[in-house]
């Protein structure tokens, strides 16, 4: 049986004439940060007192014994970041030039030291380029030329921190006569069975050349097997009345252990284990009347995807564990989430990423690792991308929450729009990547999935690629020169890219920029917001609905956090009212890789914005929603979605109200919203608030939901000043929560309690309120630790127009 040494321990990074410590998986930034030797980069301005470290080479050492009887060793790394020559035992192994995918090598009777030295990114990147030449770039960064975390070269979210190091594991691999080179389960269901087509692939010794090897594979109790003598083999196995995996809110999401192993003369010689699912996916691009759809269909369920963009969760990847993962995701199925997209400009994620959607039931749209760039497609990246493509196809494949392979983030969008075509004059830019060389190896592996060539793309060069009438669409236009009604102005038939930004919570700031006099334009403030006119944008998204703050930070924090959420909420209430012409929306982004400020919904810190929260109300199975008048559509509608599996009847309470609360009008509304499927109706006449004297809105309450109208703008609306009552109550046999309630005098217009103000490790149950004078609410707080009533009401925060 193959015997597997980790190489985990005893590693050292040589600096300068010193050898430090150094942890693998790591990367050198982690290593010099815990000898004391560079501040953290995610503090203050320490970004760029660390930026010579990616212009460096590194060398890594440790000493490796083994007493081994097996006919070959093989040295395998899962991950190398990024340009690296590996020596061991005084021979020369061979280079590495992609972050991307696994590389083995023979190392049969080395011991003794074990080096890996890294060339600097830049420079690997500046001789690529020398050989492929320049190609043109969002960024001013050479990410298109080197196989590495484009991001890790920054982004308008994320920091300038070019890594190296070993980041992925290492091992020493002894085996004799054949070892497993590769296991691809295909796997289907049809009728109520279950079909596992398992393609194995194997390495053999010269000794175990021709020999006769038997592999066999098993799931749910069912076996199989069969005997071969060439380097490959198939085995099929059926299960009958095999359990269907379902994406959450749809059903369970049931895993079967796979596990394959292979033998020669009844022994056995190497092994295989995967947890599988039976789920059926496809992609309906049909053309219709709209244009062309976009829609997922799994198990034959046509689904609108509720869906966030995932980028790394660290600018140090290695330091994202398992837990950290499985915490991070099961936030994002808290807001409602079933569709996680991971984004071209951040890496293929740890199993353990894969392993959590796959129980959480989150669909995983897997972008290949291309980003906002046009890519050389000549040596020595096109056999360095085949490769990585094809290791990361067969190595994610068995995960039943994959159910999309994409080509690119934006790369055939900015060939048309971004002015690259002068630039390139005829050089290659990667469409032979998105349209030939990744269709290819997707239908040559993994042939039970759709692929898409890029996002956005409408299907075909006969459409521009981010036509909203046609494929994906990518929405940036609204959060860089409109207001966010402005989402409303289209019915794309997939938004996959919108979103807006806010800061990140105050605990998260207070962390991250110790001392500092916090102000939109102070010097930590500005660096560590990295979008172009980022702070502009952000005051004019605020100032088009509220008088922009001046000198009070708390109120343009929460401000800004406020149009963050409603923001989002107007472009997803508009769109999942329109289903099924739109069948999708995934919002920029779930998270943050350091503390920023960005689109994210959980901060740098692991701390939840309010828009969390409005993911959660507005990606709900049931939702209800005010909107202005559409297409055709004389005033103001309600719409009812329900993406529920049975049928909504509801009693709707549409309210004319005034600002003090008085009653103008009144009307329930009867409704019946069928399974998945979405109504808009017409406000009744006589309910429409007057546009003209602003002291007047619509009200829509049904079942526990709320949706609030206002015809003008907030700063245009003569809110009463708020008035409020505030108590704290202890929650009976949990000591670590406590329940604030607050009663309304007043009209209270999205109340928020920042709980990270009451305790850095405080978390609320809530987010955004809007409660009418007489109304009560109970926010739950966890992790504060004791707090007063003055110190809630410090953390209170509504609109308060003066």
């Amino acid at each position: 049986m193959k015997d597997v040494t980790p190489l985990t321990d005893g590693w050292s990074l040589r600096h300068g004439d010193a050898l430090l410590p150094a942890v693998v998986p790591g990367c050198v930034h982690t290593d010099l940060l815990a000898a004391d030797l560079i501040p953290d980069p995610f503090t203050g301005l320490n970004e760029k007192e660390v930026a010579w470290i990616g212009r460096r080479d590194w060398t890594y050492r440790t000493d490796v014994a083994h007493d081994s009887g097996h006919e070959r060793t093989d040295l395998v790394f899962e991950g190398l970041d990024t340009a690296a020559r590996i020596t061991f035992g005084g021979r020369d192994l061979g280079t590495t030039r992609n972050m991307h995918r696994t590389y083995r090598f023979d190392a049969t009777g080395l011991t003794g030291e074990l080096q890996v030295h890294f060339t600097s990114a830049y420079d690997e990147a500046e001789a690529v380029r020398q050989v492929t030449g320049s190609r043109p770039n969002v960024y001013p960064e050479p990410s298109q030329y080197i196989r590495k975390m484009a991001c890790n070269f920054g982004w308008d979210w994320g920091p300038t921190l070019v890594t190296a190091g070993i980041w992925r594991p290492v091992r020493l691999e002894h085996w004799s006569t054949a070892r497993i080179a590769s296991v691809r389960p295909l796997v289907t269901v049809e009728n109520g069975t279950g079909r596992v087509e398992i393609r194995l692939a194997v390495e053999r010794t010269a000794t175990g050349a021709g020999r006769e090897l038997t592999a066999h594979a098993s799931v749910d109790g069912r076996r199989a097997q069969a005997a071969f003598e060439g380097d490959e083999a198939v085995i099929r196995l059926d299960v009958p009345g095999a359990r269907l995996w379902w994406p959450r809110g749809y059903g369970e999401q049931p895993l079967y252990d796979l596990e394959v192993s292979l033998a020669a003369d009844g022994a056995e010689l190497d092994a295989w284990q995967r947890r599988i699912g039976f789920r059926t996916v496809e992609l309906d691009r049909s053309a219709d009347e709209h244009g062309t759809g976009f829609t997922l269909v799994v198990n034959g369920e046509r689904l609108f995807a509720r869906g966030v963009n995932w980028i790394p969760d660290d600018a140090f990847p290695t330091r994202i564990t398992p837990e950290r993962y499985r915490t991070r995701l099961a936030q994002a199925a808290d807001a409602n989430i079933d569709l996680v997209r991971i984004w071209g400009g951040g890496i293929y994620e740890d199993d353990a990423f894969y392993d959590a959607c796959d129980e959480l039931g989150l669909l995983v749209w897997q972008d290949f690792l291309f980003a906002c760039s046009a890519y050389p497609e000549e040596q020595p990246l096109r056999g360095e991308i085949d490769a990585e493509a094809r290791d990361n196809v067969v190595r994610l494949m068995p995960h039943p929450s994959l159910v999309l392979w994409n080509g690119n983030n934006e790369n055939l969008w900015g060939f048309r729009d971004w002015d690259w075509e002068p630039e390139l004059a005829g050089d290659s830019w990667g469409e032979g990547y998105y349209l030939g060389l990744l269709p290819r190896i997707v239908a040559e592996l993994d042939p039970t999935r759709p692929y898409t060539a890029g996002s956005p793309w409408s299907g075909s060069w006969d459409h521009h690629p981010n036509d909203p009438a046609h494929g994906t669409h990518h929405s940036w236009e609204v959060w860089n020169r409109q207001d966010y009604a402005e989402y409303r102005a289209d019915v794309p038939r997939f938004v996959a890219e919108f979103g807006w930004q806010a800061p990140p919570a105050m605990a998260t700031l207070r962390r991250a920029l110790p001392g500092e006099e916090l102000a939109p334009d102070s010097p930590g403030m500005l660096h560590h917001q990295k979008a172009e006119d980022g702070n502009g944008k952000l005051n004019r998204g605020v100032a088009r609905h509220f008088d922009l703050p001046e000198g009070d930070f708390d109120r343009w924090h929460y401000l800004t956090q406020v149009v963050q959420a409603r923001a989002v909420a107007a472009g997803i209430e508009h769109w999942r009212s329109h289903w099924p012409v739109c069948a999708g929306t995934v919002v920029w982004q779930l998270n943050d890789c350091w503390p920023v400020s960005s689109w994210a919904a959980i901060d740098g810190d692991g701390r939840l914005k309010p828009l969390h929260h409005e993911l959660r109300r507005v990606y709900a199975d049931r939702l209800i929603s005010l909107q202005p008048a559409g297409e055709g559509e004389s005033g103001p509608v309600l719409a009812v979605v329900n993406q529920g599996s049975g049928t909504w009847r509801t009693a709707v309470t549409l309210r004319r109200l005034e600002a003090d609360g008085g009653v103008l009008g009144e009307e329930v509304l009867e409704v019946r919203a069928a399974p998945r499927s979405a109504v808009r109706l017409a406000v009744p006449t006589g309910l429409l608030p007057d546009a003209d004297s602003g002291k007047e809105l619509l009200v829509a309450d049904a079942d526990g939901l709320r949706s609030v109208f206002l015809p003008v703008p907030d700063k245009d609306f003569a809110y009463p000043k708020p008035s409020y009552d505030v108590t704290v109550e202890p929650v009976a046999g949990q000591s670590d929560k406590l329940d604030v309630v607050v009663s309304a005098h007043t009209l209270l217009r999205d109340l928020l309690l920042q709980p990270d103000r009451l305790g850095p490790s405080a978390a609320a149950d809530q987010g955004l309120l809007t409660l009418l004078p007489g109304e009560r609410t109970r926010i739950r707080v966890s992790g504060s630790g004791p707090v007063t009533e003055a110190d809630v009401r410090a953390a209170l925060f509504c609109v308060d127009v003066v």
